[in-house]
Formats: structure tokens, sequence, C-alpha cells
């Protein structure tokens, strides 16, 4: 099946809003699918945008990222609406009073999240379950996601009987090394937990697609993330190991990281499974043709991480403790894209072009034909003007944000400046003295002459550091933050408004 050509939208002039699903407001501990997200919704069409960009909806694992997911399809069920599983009678008032989700609204307790979930929605399933509709509906759902759900349910069952432990440190090393006899073992005796989770994946599907459609039928795009690599801990290394870097034991043997950067100077070991891409040639790259097809199943525009590396990739032994010790590898290069183009079609795709980027993956870039990124905190953090990131130096064919989720919030941002580098932004922006940083970046932001400019709702809420969403290369503390209902003001919403129809980027269908 192929797909049409890119929309007319990825080059006309639009904006949007990136802000992830968990840092939404409501009631049970972190953002989700229910009505603060169609209030979102709403918020962008009175506003005049396009996109709601996100951050992946993958399982998140261990230091709560979703850039490091138990499987490159299934969805995060902590998004999962506890207040519509209640709409429908899967859920009653009594399972959710008296739960302890967390005192503070504007963060996210993962810990205790994990905790107290997983009761309330092994209770919704049991009430799913026990009605004949209800499982025709799901084995409708096997068997349309055939291709992933049951090796994903059998992996965390399999998992969470071993205390939830990563991969590799399974002791049943028959199943680790998927016996078929193990195999048929587990299935049997985990039964009801499989179960479960295959449920919970319908729940997860079923509110994105009625969200995802209630934003679509009113002209709002959903940009979404892929992250360039999978999870030593994951159903993909469980079952399809010869695609990666591993040892007998599943282990990696090589893993990715990126050498010493702004970030961090001994690199960043993110500790990812290196790709064997010679064996992903030899399968015509089958599975990243299956991974974009599943993926446009749930996003109109797809932004892939780290898209250096499919160009060159720092590979760093698996056993290292650092990154800064890694060598540069060549990719799959162009030769992926070409088969992915000539099987999916010319797709909306935007990569994420940011850190060593060289000749060679500006010439990917190029070949491939999607727009890059551009970061205006790198730009007019160079007093020289000189930066490619420099708002004078945007280019129409790209994408322009103020700071990405691994950035600094505009504030904190601009509070870290030298005082000359300072002088410079409040000159470049023409800031007048009452005026809030953030008002004058996001007037640069939209300015730009980038066909698309994404705008971070910490920026536009005005939020200081404790609103930032990540800090590269650290584990814990990140992707907490949320959103209080009462930080979105009428003012707020008038200046964005505003900016999108001065600098003509306004939603022409919301017209």
């Amino acid at each position: 099946m192929k797909y049409k050509r890119k929309e007319k939208v990825m080059t006309q002039r639009t904006s949007g809003v990136l802000m992830h699903i968990t840092s939404l407001p409501g009631e049970y501990g972190i953002g989700s699918f229910g009505q603060s997200a169609y209030d979102f919704v709403d918020f962008l069409v009175e506003t005049k945008q396009t996109y709601w960009q996100i951050l992946p909806l993958t399982t998140t694992s261990y230091g709560d990222s979703p850039y490091q997911s138990f499987s490159a399809i299934a969805g995060n069920t902590h998004l999962i609406d506890f207040a519509l599983l209640k709409d429908q009678g899967l859920l009653e008032s009594l399972d959710l009073e008296k739960i302890d989700f967390g005192d503070r609204k504007d963060r996210v307790d993962y810990v205790l999240i994990d905790r107290v979930r997983r009761p309330i929605l092994a209770k919704a399933v049991n009430r799913f379950l026990n009605n004949s509709e209800n499982r025709e509906r799901l084995l409708a759902f096997e068997t349309e996601h055939s291709s992933w759900l049951a090796d994903y349910a059998e992996f965390m069952a399999i998992k969470e009987t071993f205390g939830n432990r990563a991969l590799q440190e399974w002791e049943d090393q028959a199943i680790l090394a998927r016996d078929e006899a193990a195999l048929s073992n587990y299935r049997s005796l985990l039964a009801n937990q499989i179960t479960y989770f295959k449920v919970c994946q319908y729940f997860f599907f079923t509110q994105w697609k009625a969200l995802k459609t209630y934003a679509n039928q009113r002209h709002i795009k959903i940009i979404g993330d892929m992250p360039i690599y999978v999870s030593a801990d994951s159903v993909e290394v469980w079952t399809k190991p010869e695609l990666f870097k591993l040892d007998e034991s599943r282990k990696p043997t090589y893993v990715a990281g990126v050498p010493a950067d702004q970030f961090s100077t001994d690199g960043q070991l993110w500790g990812n499974p290196l790709y064997d891409w010679e064996a992903h040639e030899r399968t015509g790259f089958n599975w990243w043709i299956y991974r974009i097809r599943e993926s446009f199943k749930l996003y109109d525009v797809l932004r892939i991480d780290h898209f250096k590396g499919f160009s060159d990739f720092w590979q760093v032994d698996g056993r290292a403790k650092v990154a800064k010790e890694g060598t540069w590898e060549p990719g799959p290069g162009y030769s992926l894209f070409k088969t992915i183009k000539e099987t999916l079609g010319d797709l909306p795709i935007i990569a994420e072009d940011l850190g060593n980027i060289d000749s060679k993956a500006r010439q990917l870039l190029s070949d491939c034909g999607y727009p890059g990124m551009k970061i205006l905190e790198f730009g007019l953090s160079d007093i020289t003007g000189k930066s490619i990131d420099a708002p004078h130096r945007c280019v129409p064919h790209s994408v322009a944000y103020i700071g990405t989720h691994d950035n600094e919030v505009v504030n904190d941002w601009y509070q870290k400046l030298s005082p000359e580098q300072k002088e410079y932004v409040d000159a470049y922006s023409n800031r007048k003295p009452i005026e809030p940083v953030n008002q004058a970046i996001l007037r640069v932001l939209f300015g730009t002459v980038s066909n698309i400019a994404i705008a971070s709702m910490q920026d536009i809420l005005d939020l200081d550091a404790d609103s930032r969403m990540n800090f590269p290369s650290t584990i814990g503390g990140n992707w907490q933050w949320r959103m209080k209902k009462e930080d979105l003001t009428q003012t707020h919403k008038e200046f964005l408004a505003r900016i999108t129809l001065l600098y003509q980027r306004e939603n022409v269908s919301n017209s």
C-alpha cells in the first residue's frame, strides 16, 4: 500500500505546538487521552494552529523516557484515560476513590503511577471481558494487529513474571531463546496476564483513534515522533535478534550514543543496541518499511529522531561506561529511504538533523528531500550571526523551533546567556524593556521563513526552568512536567493567535 504524496500543507506557512500527552492536566497523575486532550485540540483550533506535535506514544521503561520503550509499536498504557473507561462502565467511582496519584499537579510521579494504575486497569479489563460483544471486538483487534500484539503481550507477561527485570536478566534461558516448548508452557501458564496486556492495548488504540479523529476533523494534524533505536529490553530484541548487534544472550555487543557535545563532556551513552544494517539490507529493509507504515497509522506527519544515525552512527562497546571512546560507522544511507519511498510513497517526514551534522548527513537529507530542523536557541546564542540556526539563516524547507524537549525553556535559556548575548538577543528581536522574553522570541520564531514553526507549550505559557522536559545524559527527574489548567490564560491564547495571523501562519482550513 502506498501513501499519497506529501500534502501541500508541508510547504505552506503554518505553525503548531509541541506538547506531549503526559504533560496535559488531569485528575489521575499523568496526562491522558481524556477531556484535557480534547480541550487542547480546541485550544489549537482557537489559536489558528495546524499541528500538534507530541513525543513517542510507545511504552516507557527504565528512566521513564519515551525514547526507551519495551516495543516499537505498542502504546503507553499510562495514557489510557480512566474517565473514559468509567463512561463505558468499565470502571466505577469506588475504583478511583482514595487512590493517591500524587500530590503535585505539575509533575508526574512515575514510580507511584506505575504502582497504582495496574490494579485499576485490571478491574477495567475484567469487566471488559465479561461482555461477549467486547470479546468479539478484542478478537477483531487481535486480527488487525496480529503482526505485533501477541509477541508484545507475551513479552510483557513473561517480563512481569520475572519481577519486571530486563530481558537479559531473565532466569529461564529457554524462554530467553524463545524455545518452542518454553513458549507453549508460558502461554498456558500466563494466559490471563497475556490477555490483560492485549486488552490494555485495545483501550490505548481505541482512545487514541478517537482523539486523533477529533483533531483531524478540526483540521489539526498530529506530528508524531519515531526514535531511531529501540531498547535493549524490548520485544524486538527478543523476537528479532538477527536485526541487532547482540551476543548469544541478547546482550548488545555495541550500543548507541553520541560523542562529547554541549550536553556532556563524556558524550551521551544511550545504551540502545545498534542495528546490523547488513542484515536489514538483505531483507530489503522490511522491518523499517513495516515500522514506518505502523507509525503512519498513528500520526499524520512523522519526525524521525537522530537522522544523523542513518548516514553515520556512533558505535560504543557494549561494556563501556561512557560514550566518548566510540567510533563513527557508516549507516544505510539513502538506500533505506529510497526503498521506503518506492514501497510506501513520498511521505510527510521531518528529519531531526541536529548534533554532529557533517557533509555526509547533509547530503542524505538533500537526497531524501525531507525538511530538517532549526533551533533558534542555538542560532541566537551565537552573536556573530553565522550559525546555521540563526533565524535569518532559516530556509523555507525546514521546521523551526525555539528549542526541543531536550533544550532549556526560553526563559531559562535567556537567563543563562552572557550580558553580551542578552544584548544581542534583545537587539535582534527588537525587544522592548517591558516585553517578556518568551513573547519576543516567539515573534522571531513565527517570523522566520521556515514553512513550519513549532512553539513549545512551556514557552507559550512563559514558564521557568522547572518546566523543562528532559536533561540529556541524565536519568531520573525527566519527562515529569505537567501543565496546570490555570496556566493557560486568555492572554496567552490571544498572543499566540495574534502572531499566527500576523506572520501568516493561520490554519486556512479553520478560517
